[in-house]
């Protein structure tokens, strides 16, 4: 009954990496775009490996069928189906890429191999590796090694073999006496692809043409430099990568710090156990042999031949070769109407609230609240949490800039995100060192939650203002994910913002709020109530109805209360991104559930719950997603709407989102993905809320 109650998770995963991959395919996309839509297919891959794959296994490993936890299908078998699907996308992802390369060429963009360079890009190539490239490179022997050094991480390597030449005196060594024939002795050796050098060479323009060559093939092109020293008849290049358990395992010894013990644990995940194998098609049986043998590779690992490359993933990263044409057009983040970047912000939020929707509209708006916090003489301190901060971080530099003007700031930092580790303790010593007050989290749980509060002196009392977001404060994704802040003065919402950061400090105390839904404590119960007010709102034949904007969708209690609600009449409407383990459109069990997911030039990052509640429509943002992590295990907070023209700017952009025809694909039962299709209007949700917005400002203007 399980399985027919529920998609597993880590099968929708894969079926969302799906959708990444329709937008490579997709001939409507343009061209550059696609190749970054592969990029991130590969990079979506590599994380899913190390984290969702390396959990399956351990379970497995631990001798559990943990049919329960993964949807009805025990882990052994799912291990089996997820590479047997990672098999078949791989194949079709090369397939899409020839496609693209060999469109580039009609756009005059060559991507040439080794074996394609012409005599006049042969000088530049060689000065390069010898200058850029060979200082670089870090290669080893294995025969000379009794054991196999470890690798690192989603790195890709060059394995090399070397057939050597015979001795020039004839005389028969190694196996070949042994054998008493002649047996060439096989050296094999690997190169590691350095990340210190961009992936992708742009050579000299000729004749109209670009020309590009990857760094694999540019230290193809040179194996003879960096051998030459040795007596060979032959060398075969081929390439392979290991991908690792990246599960942080926390040291227990007191005496470390929580940075010490986290920063330790992110470099031992260098030793993770290897969870999947990924080779070059064609690279030779014996090469193969002695790979696997050495690095102690067996049938539990996921082994995935694929192609010439690996690392796909730099193609995010891909070249832009001035070609406007061939990308999607950059267009302007939008000013809020009312509020102005170029005056107080802080005096407009105390006139009303504001809604920020990047990326249509600027994040400036965030950072130039925290910079005007940073210098205003009246503002006496700031408490803001951070899960994810950019590379180089405004949002970092505004807090150090409060401290130094002397106010009190507080930031609870999520040592944890995920991926970001090394970034985050980097900011968290710089900000320590300014003087900045941080907190590292609450025992057991995740910070996640995506909010702040200042207080400002006046008329003698301390006012509050802050925000309250579905996003990251981060500049670098606000470009690429959309998502929701609000800007608020309101006092109520404030005071309970403040009471998350006292659970900071004093966890042990569990706060009550009369207005936000906090986790761990109060959201699961809070969502069951709102789904409950619809089905008793339904049953009375008053209005009801759910909408839900997610990324994720795959605690089964929330999705059985979501049947229980279609069961009584309730339309339930659900945008969801990425895992949607609740089954749609099953007659006794959800025909009133419909379920899509959109993937375009944006990654849609928002959380959104819209309650009907006979007429008077209840309407929460979030950073909270419906996955049991979120709800039991991470601090998140769901923030009402209140004022009307917010209220009414959320369910219009939802709606927007949800008529989307072009872009939007069906959750089903086999995960097909279908376009739901063009009937009437066109509708490319993406664009038309960029022109929602656009429409906005000429109102009020």
């Amino acid at each position: 009954m399980t399985e027919k109650r529920y998609i597993n998770r880590e099968l929708s995963w894969l079926s969302f990496n799906a959708r990444v991959l329709q937008e490579a395919a997709d001939e409507t996309v343009p061209l550059l775009e696609r190749l970054r839509f592969l990029g991130i297919f590969s990079n979506n891959l590599d994380e899913f490996f190390k984290v969702r794959y390396a959990t399956v296994k351990r379970i497995d490993l631990a001798g559990k069928a943990g049919k329960s936890a993964l949807g009805g299908i025990k882990a052994s078998k799912l291990l089996e189906e997820i590479t047997q699907i990672v098999i078949d996308q791989q194949a079709e992802s090369l397939k899409i890429l020839e496609d693209i390369q060999s469109k580039l060429k009609n756009h005059n963009i060559y991507i040439i191999k080794e074996n394609e360079v012409t005599e006049s890009q042969h000088d530049f190539i060689k000065n390069f590796f010898l200058t850029k490239v060979s200082p670089a490179l870090v290669t080893i022997i294995l025969n000379e090694l009794s054991e196999m050094p470890s690798l690192k991480d989603s790195a890709a390597y060059l394995a090399v073999k070397m057939v050597m030449s015979e001795d020039k005196n004839g005389e028969a060594k190694g196996i070949s006496k042994i054998l008493n024939r002649p047996v060439r002795e096989k050296r094999y050796v690997l190169i590691e692809i350095p990340r210190s050098i961009e992936r992708f060479v742009v050579l000299p323009e000729e004749d109209g043409r670009q020309y590009i060559i990857l760094l694999d093939d540019l230290i193809r092109y040179n194996l003879h430099s960096i051998f030459n020293i040795f007596k060979y008849d032959s060398l075969t290049a081929h390439m392979i990568k290991i991908t690792r358990d990246a599960e942080l395992d926390l040291d227990s010894d007191l005496s470390k710090s929580f940075i010490e013990k986290i920063s330790d644990s992110v470099k031992d995940r260098i030793k993770g156990e290897p969870v999947r194998f990924v080779y070059d098609k064609n690279i030779d049986e014996d090469t193969l042999s002695y790979l696997m043998n050495k690095m102690g590779i067996d049938s539990s690992d996921s082994i995935i031949p694929g192609g010439r490359y690996h690392n796909r993933r730099d193609y995010m990263d891909f070249p832009s070769l001035g070609r406007k044409d061939l990308q999607y057009e950059v267009r302007e983040p939008l000013p809020i109407p009312g509020l102005i970047l170029q005056t107080s912000v802080l005096k407009g939020i105390a006139k009303k609230d504001y809604l920020l929707y990047t990326p249509y509209q600027s994040f400036a708006y965030t950072v130039k609240f925290l910079r005007e916090a940073a210098l205003d003489p009246k503002v006496k301190s700031i408490k803001i949490t951070i899960y994810r901060l950019a590379k180089i971080s405004h949002i970092a530099s505004s807090l150090i800039n409060a401290v130094k003007n002397g106010k009190k700031v507080t930031v609870q930092i999520e040592l944890r995100a995920r991926f970001d580790e090394v970034a985050n303790i980097r900011y968290a010593e710089q900000m320590q060192e300014e003087g900045v007050k941080l907190i590292f989290g609450v025992p057991g749980l995740k910070v996640h939650c995506k909010t702040c509060v200042i207080e400002r002196e006046e008329q003698g009392k301390m006012k509050r203002y802050g925000f309250i977001s579905t996003g990251n404060f981060n500049e670098s994704t606000s470009k690429v994910y959309t998502d929701y802040t609000l800007f608020t003065a309101d006092p109520e919402i404030l005071k309970e913002v403040n009471k998350v950061f006292d659970f900071f400090e004093t966890n042990y105390k569990v706060n009550k709020y009369k207005h936000l839904i906090v986790s761990p404590h109060y959201t699961r119960n809070a969502i069951y109530k709102l789904i409950q007010n619809e089905i008793d709102n339904a049953k009375n034949g008053k209005p009801a109805g759910i909408r839900m904007k997610l990324n994720s969708l795959s605690d089964y209690h929330i999705i059985d209360k979501l049947y229980m609600a279609s069961k009584a009449g309730v339309k339930v409407k659900l945008i969801v991104r990425g895992i949607c383990c609740l089954v749609p459109g099953i007659q006794g069990l959800s025909e009133n559930i419909e379920a899509i997911s959109i993937v375009d030039k944006f990654l849609e990052h928002p959380r959104v719950f819209i309650f009907e509640n006979a007429g008077d429509p209840r309407v929460y943002i979030s950073s909270a997603d419906l996955m049991t992590r979120n709800l039991d295990q991470r601090v998140e907070i769901s923030c009402p709407i209140y004022q009307q023209d917010i209220k009414e700017e959320l369910i219009e952009t939802f709606d927007i989102s949800w008529n989307d025809n072009v872009k939007a694909r069906i959750h089903c039962r086999g995960m097909e993905n279908p376009y739901r299709g063009t009937e009437g209007k066109t509708v490319r949700s993406q664009f038309d809320l960029y022109n929602y917005y656009l429409k906005k400002i000429e109102i009020n203007s």
